[in-house]
């Protein structure tokens, strides 16, 4: 069993699959939604849907992230709290952005996506990303918390998991404009 030694707090669509790439540059291995959409490894949806519709159940985090050592975007952010209780030592990186930049249409929170209404509601959409930001900087101790901007690069993400910097440019994917890309092709 590897346990999880950085958890990723910030929302999809604030440069998480960036991190990804950068933390598995860095040696992590890094569990994020799109090792569960591409069926990479052991993955197992129905657990996780099992534990946020249960928070009262006991769950085997060891098991749902199994060779992973890191963690990033959903279903993970559903989990902050139960996985910072499990894995204390953990690291934890939230990546913040303008919510102005990101949110209506990407975001995904708490059956939000599952509630047309709710979630093309920009300004409770907003709220949303805007109280989880501020939960997760006021319950995760200061020193074990990097808050990181969209596009910041290597410098204070290695600086705060005690990497050296690499010397490739840090990792640029999923972008808006990629996202769009992707939006016009399935059309």
């Amino acid at each position: 069993m590897v346990p999880l030694k950085v958890i990723c707090a910030g929302f999809g669509r604030t440069g998480t699959d960036s991190l990804r790439l950068a933390l598995n540059h860095l040696g992590y291995n890094t569990h994020h939604m799109y090792v569960m959409m591409n069926n990479e490894g052991e993955q197992d949806p129905e657990a996780f849907e099992d534990a946020y519709r249960h928070p009262e159940r006991e769950v085997d985090w060891d098991k749902l992230y199994a060779g992973f050592s890191a963690a990033a975007d959903w279903p993970t952010i559903a989990f902050i709290e139960p996985l910072m209780k499990k894995y204390p030592d953990a690291k934890v990186i939230l990546t913040v952005r303008d919510p102005e930049d990101c949110l209506i249409n990407t975001v995904v929170l708490d059956g939000a996506f599952a509630d047309p209404k709710q979630f093309l509601d920009k300004g409770a959409m907003k709220a949303k990303f805007l109280a989880h930001n501020k939960r997760i900087q006021e319950t995760i101790p200061a020193d074990s918390l990097l808050v990181m901007q969209v596009g910041e690069g290597w410098n204070r993400l290695c600086q705060f998991l005690n990497k050296p910097v690499p010397d490739i440019p840090y990792p640029r994917t999923n972008s808006t404009d990629d996202i769009a890309r992707a939006r016009r092709q399935l059309r």
